[in-house]
């Protein structure tokens, strides 16, 4: 567990509405059928891949509340994990209607869908299928904590057979406690434990990143360190990088204006994958305002 403050000059992020405007980088492919729906990942692969490469993978799900978005969010962040060396993945999963209280098991279902069919073709994507990380903002980091951490809420189509967990996870402002008084609890109400990995933590869990900002209203600060002492207290590694100042969403990549906040966060996250062996080399991510 490591508690670590950064001090870096504030710039506004990028709405989910913003982002709505962009398209996905990458090649498309179907991973599962929902009903009449061809649900779609976007893969962005790096200049040399070869099929016969065993890359580590990175998995990533947008944010927006579980009822809007699109898979655009993390377009910069493929594009610069790609250039160094992994197979980088942004999922489209169903959306809930912003005007019921239903739970997020659709989303779920997708997110855990999904780890399941880049595992599965992971011979043909060119990955390890035992480095295969996922990672989120807001909403969606609730979605990249759940299949690192928890199981339950498979489609019913899949082939439970094959793992959806997680080997590693990124966590941007994760949504993860949905318990009382916290955001989604509307929506989870009393089954909240069932949701929130905030209160499952246990033993063998993947190391994890969490980037968070000081004045997030999503995930208090408190509540991500009290997170990281029981990923610690349970055996598990758990870096949580609190931004002094910084409110929610504030390391998007901003195509209108550059923001600092997505070089230095998204630095971060170069080293963690360096730490962990799944990266060599120094960041080659450069910040113009520098």
């Amino acid at each position: 567990m490591r508690f670590i403050w950064l001090a870096v000059p504030l710039l506004l992020s990028t709405t989910p509405s913003a982002l709505a405007q962009v398209k996905a980088v990458g090649q498309a492919f179907i991973y599962r059928k929902a009903g009449d729906r061809e649900m779609k990942l976007h893969v962005v692969f790096p200049k040399d891949w070869k099929a016969e490469d065993r890359r580590p993978a990175i998995v990533f799900f947008h944010h927006g509340s579980w009822i809007v978005g699109g898979p655009t969010q993390f377009n910069e962040h493929c594009k610069y994990l790609a250039s160094r060396g992994m197979v980088a993945i942004q999922v489209d999963y169903r959306l809930l209607d912003r005007n019921a209280k239903e739970p997020p098991i659709p989303c779920i279902e997708d997110a855990r869908s999904s780890i399941r069919w880049v595992r599965a073709n992971a011979a043909k994507l060119g990955v390890d299928p035992d480095r295969i990380a996922s990672g989120g903002g807001s909403a969606g980091g609730h979605l990249a904590a759940f299949v690192g951490m928890m199981d339950g809420f498979d489609a019913p189509d899949d082939d439970t057979k094959i793992s959806a967990r997680a080997n590693a996870m990124i966590l941007y402002d994760p949504a993860f406690d949905n318990g009382p008084g916290k955001w989604g609890h509307e929506r989870v109400k009393e089954r909240y434990k069932e949701f929130s990995p905030f209160y499952n933590v246990r033993p063998m869990q993947p190391p994890s990143l969490i980037i968070v900002g000081e004045k997030d209203g999503i995930i208090p600060p408190k509540r991500v360190e009290q997170f990281a002492a029981a990923m610690k207290e349970a055996g598990n590694r758990c870096d949580a990088v609190i931004y002094p100042g910084r409110p929610h969403d504030f390391h998007n990549w901003n195509p209108n204006k550059t923001n600092p906040d997505f070089y230095v966060t998204l630095e971060r996250v170069d080293r963690f994958l360096i730490s962990l062996g799944w990266l060599t080399g120094d960041p080659t991510i450069k910040n113009s305002m520098k």
